[in-house]
């Protein structure tokens, strides 16, 4: 059995240094994600089974090649992890198999001249995964326009009062579309159609893979300061919650226990997969 992680945490976005729309708690959250599965045994701190991408490392063809050689030779029983903390976006669906005709996106460190990783990027690169792999995709970005004001809100608080929002505004070309139509149902990353969910845990048949979002799909994620430390709200919850349980925890109990503790902020952690993923034990 083959066990493998791709870790992406992106504070710092194009230009390097000052400039950027820049975060401050993401590759707080890979380091946390990092030390949480190697310490329960999920997926070995080594070179060959962990890769870790941040910062300016973080760019789309290094996620895109990442993320194809965390499932290039999958087979049933491998315990795959992608896990991405950083800005999240939308864009106007221009290849018509979207039915909320929206695109999910998540933002490299260098989006503004490479583009942003699609919805589509990533169900093209799944198709083919074999049954049996067990792959959970974490991502604690938004998947919300409506995170901009609230961005601009919180801008002028006190640097240790402050609450960042993960969202990016889209580029013009894609986003005005969206903009002009404000009544359009919004769908999660990766979630195959439908107008959006409204519970929790949320069983999509056929789903060949577990997506953890850090928030619903018309919500943003927060980072904020969390022990001193800017940190994810969702992944520092996501972490601290599994360590406490352990690995016998089912993903729907996690779930709803990570839920709890996130409560406050504006945002509900959502998982997606099968009926029966749902019930297994975490990361099998």
């Amino acid at each position: 059995m083959t066990k493998k992680a791709l870790l992406v945490g992106i504070n710092d976005y194009a230009p390097v240094g000052a400039g950027g729309p820049d975060l401050r708690g993401c590759v707080n959250d890979v380091r946390d994600m990092a030390n949480t599965l190697s310490a329960l045994g999920i997926v070995p701190a080594t070179p060959s089974t962990m890769q870790i991408l941040t910062d300016a490392r973080a760019t789309k063809t290094a996620i895109i090649r990442g993320f194809k050689w965390l499932i290039t030779g999958a087979k049933k029983g491998d315990v795959l992890v992608f896990h991405y903390s950083g800005h999240g976006s939308q864009v106007a669906d221009v290849s018509g198999d979207e039915l909320d005709r929206k695109d999910e996106t998540i933002c490299p460190h260098d989006y503004a001249t490479a583009g942003m990783i699609k919805d589509d990027d990533f169900r093209a690169m799944l198709t083919g995964l074999p049954a049996g792999v067990n792959l959970d995709i974490i991502l604690d970005s938004c998947h919300s326009g409506t995170g901009t004001r609230e961005l601009v809100t919180m801008a002028t608080a006190p640097a240790t009062l402050s609450v960042a929002y993960r969202y990016i505004e889209p580029p013009i070309d894609w986003g005005f579309f969206i903009d002009a139509n404000p009544s359009l149902p919004v769908r999660g990353l990766l979630m195959p159609g439908g107008t959006g969910a409204t519970r929790d845990a949320v069983a999509v048949p056929g789903l060949n893979h577990v997506l953890w979002a850090g928030c619903r799909d018309n919500q943003t994620s927060a980072e904020t300061l969390i022990g001193g430390v800017y940190r994810g709200v969702f992944t520092y919850n996501f972490c601290k919650v599994l360590r406490g349980a352990g690995v016998t925890i089912t993903r729907r109990r996690l779930d709803a226990q990570i839920t709890v503790n996130v409560k406050g902020y504006g945002q509900t952690p959502q998982v997606e997969g099968t009926i029966a993923s749902l019930s297994e034990k975490v990361f099998t």
